[in-house]
């Protein structure tokens, strides 16, 4: 699948691991992106496609499929998917144990562990917004901002209220 290429003038929304379950909370912190990136783990009944549907009235939305990601709808869903953002690559996966370190990228977006991460390693952005729908493994409920622009490529962790 051939890179898309976004010029956007606001952060990056990125949400991951909804499991069925879309905040308003949620949708309160993505409001105002001009576009949101959903990393997996959207649902497995046929009704979650609801939650891309949502996230799609925000703004423009580019998701891949999770490992619970089994319902019909689900099979268009591709397993990774490169973005180019003002520039700078992102590569977006849901299980990082998938990432092929081969891939030309900045910032390797990812979901799967529900455990938030932003941190560079080997020049390279490893960002994961969390789990932003039911709570599991006394995890915080989390979702993500990223910046891609000028002066650089940086991502913020912002938490939901439980």
């Amino acid at each position: 699948m051939p890179s898309v290429h976004l010029d956007i003038a606001t952060p990056v929304g990125v949400i991951s691991d909804t499991h069925g379950l879309l905040r308003e909370e949620a949708l309160t912190l993505l409001a105002g992106c001009e576009l949101i990136l959903h990393l997996g783990d959207v649902g497995a009944k046929p009704e979650d496609i609801a939650i891309l549907e949502r996230l799609g009235e925000l703004a423009p939305l580019y998701t891949v499929r999770g490992n619970i990601d089994t319902a019909g709808w689900a099979g268009v869903l591709p397993p990774h998917r490169d973005l180019v953002v003002n520039g700078w690559r992102l590569h977006l996966v849901h299980d990082l144990a998938d990432f092929d370190p081969t891939t030309a990228c900045d910032a390797v977006l990812h979901g799967h562990s529900h455990k938030p991460r932003n941190e560079w390693h080997h020049e390279r952005l490893l960002f994961n917004p969390g789990a932003a729908g039911k709570r599991r493994f006394r995890l915080p409920l989390t979702l993500g901002k990223l910046w891609a622009d000028a002066h650089g490529l940086r991502g913020a962790i912002l938490h939901l209220p439980l």
